[in-house]
């Protein structure tokens, strides 16, 4: 696996373990602090978006979802993407010509 993007290669594992479960990152606060782990929502989108987590981080959140099997080697191909979200488009307005 060479030039990859190992921040992203993190991010999307930690994601896709939460994706699996169906767990927010709001909910993820919540696991965390069940085991004594105290972060915001804030931090952790932060965290999460930027894929610079240290590794601890990384087995405080799979134990605190309750991960008892996780593959750091697992192919690219076979991780889970977030759902995309719906959002209403936004017609924009058309310019009115200047006479």
């Amino acid at each position: 696996m060479q030039d990859v993007d190992w921040n992203e290669y993190a991010k999307r594992l930690l994601k896709s373990e939460l994706v699996r479960r169906g767990i927010t990152n709001e909910e993820l606060v919540h696991h965390l602090q069940n085991i004594g782990v105290e972060e915001t929502k804030t931090s952790i989108d932060s965290k999460i978006s930027r894929g610079t987590f240290s590794a601890a981080f990384l087995l405080q959140c799979l134990n605190a979802i309750g991960c008892k099997n996780f593959d750091p080697a697992v192919m690219t191909l076979e991780l889970v993407e977030e759902p995309k979200s719906i959002y209403k488009s936004i017609k924009s307005k058309s310019k009115r010509s200047v006479k």
